[in-house]
């Protein structure tokens, strides 16, 4: 089809001097536009249209116009090429594997834009920079993308109250209605009434009208208010990723709650260091009993199903045996939160402290809904009103969601308060071993 020249009035009036073309465009004389040979009923019949001697110069506009909407300016480099899909060199199998698994999600959902992808995972495990890899490949796809972090958007919410720039409405329509919506951070912000509404708002409607959508969180999911949950939670829809690196600028903190985990301390209690100690000329009886102890951890640590309880006087390996499950789970990349009682208690009265830069209601679900909880030295603890409430609701939570449990114990299990010791005699779940050595001496027998 053939381009035409045009005369100067027809060019709009907004054109300036960054609108002309090529002065030697053999097709529009420098002028920039042209109004090609469309027969009568096109669309665009006697309409101006951009000359091909300013395709280049339009396309990168439109590029700096996508990029600038899309509030990635200092993420700009990151993308799926400098992306380390199995992280870090001495990554556990579990943790690689599922960093890989998000990064491959990430870039089938870049290519495809169908649905919903959620990110979850601990800070600095590698979500924000996959969901700016999804952003900065649809901004080079020419497709309108805004990537802001949850407070952010809430910020920008607000101050188009006071009515200068944008109004309120077109803000929040703007935001709701863009191709493709990155929100970082999900949970971090204000968790006001105002924000709830506004967000359930924005994630409703992108749900009712399928529009594409990238969350990231490190909350787990019933931590989000219900609305938004049970949108999150649509099969049919959401792509879940459970990223289970540690932090990749911290990569020794391997453990999920570090802040609460003392497994550090139980390094070298593994199953190659547990003794039957048959050279301290204990009976023979005894010596199988740690032999079947050991066997019962090692299965365990295996398939990880139910409960595990150890019972049997101080020092006689109960403590070293579910360090050793501990420690097994961590080297295939799920280190579990390994704590001794009394001091799990000490972490729950801190949050009470108004200096604790965590709440006592994240804290408490953080240690309740752990994949792995290994309770040490249960019944060493000061049994008040409140430790008995509290040791209940941990125990019923994990009892009714069949959560994987080890716990040590010097009590007899006819002493424990009755609502515990319920759950843990129910033989379908858990699984009790006595430990029947004596306490450990360090003697070698001759």
């Amino acid at each position: 089809m053939t381009q035409n020249d045009t005369s100067k009035e027809n060019i709009p009036t907004s054109l300036t001097i960054r609108d002309a073309g090529d002065p030697n465009c053999e097709y529009c004389n420098g002028l920039g536009y042209v109004r090609k040979d469309h027969p009568v009923g096109h669309p665009n019949f006697g309409k101006l249209e951009i000359c091909s001697c300013r395709q280049d110069e339009v396309a990168r506009h439109d590029h700096n116009r996508l990029f600038a909407f899309s509030q990635l300016n200092e993420l700009k480099d990151l993308n799926f090429d400098n992306f380390e899909p199995r992280g870090r060199i001495g990554l556990g199998e579990h943790q690689a594997d599922s960093l890989e698994s998000a990064y491959n999600q990430a870039q089938y959902f870049s290519k495809s834009h169908s649905g919903w992808l959620l990110l979850r995972g601990r800070y600095g495990c590698g979500k924000t920079h996959l969901a700016a890899a999804v952003a900065n490949f649809a901004v080079e796809m020419g497709i309108q993308t805004l990537f802001i972090t949850v407070p952010d958007l809430l910020d920008v919410l607000r101050f188009s109250y006071n009515g200068t720039g944008s109004s309120f409405e077109d803000r929040f329509e703007e935001i709701r209605t863009c191709q493709l919506l990155v929100l970082d951070d999900f949970g971090t912000q204000n968790a006001t009434e105002w924000a709830q509404e506004k967000l359930f708002q924005i994630i409703n409607f992108r749900y009712i009208n399928k529009l594409p959508l990238v969350v990231t969180t490190n909350l787990d999911l019933d931590q989000i208010e219900g609305r938004i949950r049970s949108r999150l939670e649509d099969p049919e829809l959401v792509t879940k990723v459970h990223i289970q690196a540690p932090d990749y600028r911290r990569p020794t903190e391997g453990s999920e709650f570090h802040e609460l985990s003392t497994l550090a301390l139980h390094g070298n209690q593994t199953f190659e260091t547990f003794s039957n100690r048959k050279n301290e000329g204990i009976p023979p009886n005894q010596i199988s009993n740690l032999d079947k102890a050991k066997k019962t951890a090692e299965t365990y640590a295996k398939k990880l199903k139910g409960w595990l309880v150890f019972t049997g006087t101080y020092g006689t390996g109960k403590t070293h045996l579910a360090a050793a499950i501990a420690n097994y789970q961590a080297s295939l990349g799920r280190p579990p939160l390994f704590v001794v009682v009394p001091d799990l208690l000490d972490h729950l009265r801190a949050t009470f402290n108004p200096a604790s830069s965590v709440s006592y209601d994240r804290r408490f679900d953080e240690i309740k809904s752990t994949s792995l909880l290994i309770l040490d030295d249960l019944g060493t603890q000061s049994m008040t009103p409140w430790v008995k409430e509290k040791l209940y609701q941990l125990f019923n939570y994990r009892y009714s969601g069949q959560l994987p449990t080890v716990i040590t114990t010097s009590d007899e299990i006819e002493d424990m308060d009755p609502r515990i010791r319920s759950r843990i005699l129910d033989t379908r779940l858990c699984s009790i071993y006595g430990i029947t050595a004596p306490t450990y001496t360090g003697r070698i027998r001759k």
